[in-house]
């Protein structure tokens, strides 16, 4: 492994920075060593300076998404914490619905919109969606957006296939096999599951102009690798794109204490949730 040396360590800092809002200080300069060496070796570079170089020349776009792809890889699972699928069980999507149906003239289950950010390879989208069918069964008129940074976590998420591992992480062999259909050694979501989510690319640090009003937003562990404005400032949007009952959650170690004035914390059962104030 290519080690990295001190007097690199800012200058992909702020590279880094400069194309996904992580923030790194000399204390997580292994997260360059062990999500980059791979990279390194890949483009013949033998040292972190040389991949700079070679990273921020004309012809280094490409491997500037690959960058990304490295970089924005954390960890995902199928139902990860409890609380927050709980919540949306037993709270939110029920009191949404009351709440909707109020202003509706037919029959049909009021529209909701729900934005999973940072969603990786799908597995919080999907989760949600599950959750969501099986409160609502077939009358559900949800509309499910997962967005990322990676390029790579995009497609996979688009596609809605896992390997084995991935599969197996946090979902049970009961919703595997009523959700998920067996295809050369992976699992695909169903149609049915897949067609209330779409994905795109957004960068959590650019304008959410256009995106609309959500009646859920989920934004778990990832304001945790941004500094401290810019965690202000990420709240502050999201409270931008929020319908005025509309809910928020983070992860279950994360706090808007001194984040941001706009949400308020309230409990349900064992788990917090932010709604606007």
């Amino acid at each position: 492994m290519i080690q990295i040396k001190p007097e690199e360590i800012q200058c992909l800092a702020d590279y880094i920075y400069h194309l996904s809002g992580i923030s790194i200080d000399a204390s997580k300069a292994y997260l360059l060593e062990t999500r980059l060496n791979r990279l390194l070796e890949e483009e013949g570079c033998r040292s972190f300076s040389e991949f700079h170089q070679k990273a921020t020349s004309p012809a280094g776009k490409m491997l500037e998404k690959k960058i990304i792809n490295a970089m924005t890889t954390n960890e995902t699972l199928f139902f990860r914490d409890a609380g927050p699928f709980e919540l949306l069980r037993h709270k939110i999507i029920p009191d949404l619905v009351d709440a909707r149906s109020g202003r509706m003239t037919d029959m049909r289950s009021p529209k909701l919109k729900i934005w999973s950010n940072a969603c990786s390879t799908g597995q919080e989208v999907y989760s949600i969606a599950i959750v969501i069918k099986e409160l609502l069964g077939n009358n559900c008129n949800v509309s499910l957006m997962g967005s990322d940074l990676s390029d790579a976590a995009v497609a996979q998420a688009s596609a809605g296939v896992y390997n084995r591992f991935e599969i197996e992480r946090g979902l049970p062999k009961e919703k595997r096999y009523r959700y998920f259909t067996s295809t050369n050694g992976n699992w695909k979501i169903k149609d049915d599951i897949r067609a209330m989510a779409s994905f795109r690319k957004i960068n959590l640090m650019k304008s959410f102009a256009g995106l609309g009003r959500f009646d859920i937003v989920f934004c778990r562990n990832v304001a945790i690798y941004f500094t401290l404005q810019d965690r202000k400032k990420l709240f502050n949007k999201l409270a931008s794109v929020l319908e005025p009952d509309g809910y928020l959650l983070i992860g279950a170690t994360e706090s808007l204490t001194g984040i941001s004035p706009h949400f308020t914390p309230k409990r349900h059962l064992r788990s917090i949730y932010y709604q606007l104030k």
